[in-house]
């Protein structure tokens, strides 16, 4: 991972940074400009506008809103209710819409116990054959993510339920099978986030990685997409394994989901929103260095 990669990754998580560019004169509206190609507005309707017109060029959507790293549980109740009314307004099956949450937006920190709850009422709240995918973050909170979804998914819901895997974690093959066995979705990814310690270098070891991982997912016969802009590692797969699902990020290479749908493969987009975009734009920015 080069050295810029690495600081852009950093400044991301900067609450600082974003507050000085916001400040300085038509920092905000710069930034929003720029920013505004990976996300689909700043309100509920603003995304919803936007999973509409994907899905009627026949892309899934799975909408998300931004959050991350609360720990007043008088706040994440509130994003609760944000979710449950996202989950009310998106448009009626046969629709193809789906729902992101980072569970660190829930509150994950503070009280695992009520953030099982949380998500459970999320999943509760969409209809037969919709999921809300549970976002990957820091490897320091893989434990306290997988354990609270694997909860969720005895509760009966384990068809509500999506997962994202890292691929340049060392603990991610383990990770896998037990969503597997726990009869949960799989999202795998090649992971966004600067490990310490316990992950594969950036680059090929990832890369080898994530089509361990797709092997082991194929030969379970288990429900799970592949997460990648990287066409090399996509076409591989579908080679060896046919349709298998594909998930893109709003604005990056949009021109690949119509080649894929021509294609028969299912493709799906993750459409985020909300007031917290500056950081998510840093984090693309980021991967889009080597990416």
């Amino acid at each position: 991972m080069g050295l810029d990669r690495i600081a852009l990754f950093r400044l991301a998580t900067s609450e600082r940074l974003e507050r000085t560019v916001k400040r300085a004169p038509g920092g905000e509206a710069a930034a929003w400009r720029a920013a505004s190609r990976y996300v689909a507005g700043r309100t509920g309707t603003d995304a919803l506008d936007t999973a509409a017109r994907l899905l009627e060029q026949r892309h899934g959507v799975s909408v998300d809103i931004f959050g991350e790293r609360v720990s007043d549980p008088a706040a994440a109740d509130h994003v609760l209710e944000d979710y449950l009314d996202l989950a009310r307004a998106l448009p009626p099956p046969p629709a193809d819409a789906w729902l992101s949450v980072d569970l660190s937006h829930l509150a994950l920190v503070t009280d695992s116990s009520a953030v099982a709850e949380r998500l459970a009422a999320i999943a509760s709240a969409l209809s037969a054959g919709r999921r809300v995918q549970v976002g990957a973050e820091e490897a320091a909170h893989t434990d306290a993510v997988l354990a609270c979804v694997v909860e969720v998914a005895a509760r009966g819901l384990a068809d509500r339920l999506g997962a994202t895997v890292q691929a340049n974690l060392l603990r991610s093959p383990a990770d896998a099978d037990a969503l597997v066995e726990a009869g949960v979705h799989v999202r795998l990814v090649k992971g966004a986030y600067v490990e310490a310690t316990g992950a594969h270098p950036y680059g090929e070891p990832t890369d080898v990685a994530f089509l361990q991982l797709a092997f082991r997912l194929a030969e379970r016969n288990t429900a799970w997409t592949m997460a990648t802009h990287d066409a090399r590692l996509r076409e591989a797969l579908l080679l060896a394994h046919g349709p298998v699902p594909v998930e893109q990020l709003l604005g990056v290479r949009p021109e690949v989901l119509h080649d894929l749908r021509t294609r028969g493969v299912p493709t799906r987009v993750y459409v985020p929103y909300g007031a917290d975009w500056f950081r998510y734009w840093l984090r693309r920015l980021a991967e889009s260095r080597g990416a």
